[in-house]
């Protein structure tokens, strides 16, 4: 149950934190969704860097771990954003832009979290 409640607790800051992101970034006049490619690079890295922590001090069971990676980070990163994000595009017919939030999200998403991680190893 204290598993549960931290995941919960994590869950609410980091869609807190999304929301607060969205606040300080404002899509632009084309409509690109900046707000939520921020959020979701910020949740990789901190994903990468805990992954890099978990694995060091074999703690991927810890409270730490569930209330920042699958609590906070759950909360804060948004697959269904960008999914319904990506579906206006296609259905307003901007092919490119769907295509480049597309492939930024999927290749940036990989780069932060491999970033994360080397960063962890880096400085310990």
């Amino acid at each position: 149950m204290k598993t549960w409640l931290f995941i919960f607790l994590g869950g609410g800051l980091g869609s807190l934190f999304r929301y607060l992101i969205s606040k300080l970034i404002p899509f632009t006049k084309t409509g690109f969704p900046w707000p939520t490619l921020i959020a979701n690079f910020i949740g990789c890295l901190i994903i990468g860097l805990l992954l890099g922590w978990a694995l060091k001090t074999q703690s991927v069971r810890s409270d730490f771990y569930l209330f920042t990676a699958v609590g906070f980070c759950g909360g804060l990163t948004t697959f269904s954003t960008f999914s319904l994000e990506n579906m206006a595009f296609l259905r307003s017919g901007d092919y490119l832009s769907f295509m480049l939030y597309t492939l930024l999200s999927l290749v940036g998403g990989l780069f932060f979290v491999v970033s994360g991680n080397l960063i962890f190893k880096y400085f310990n």
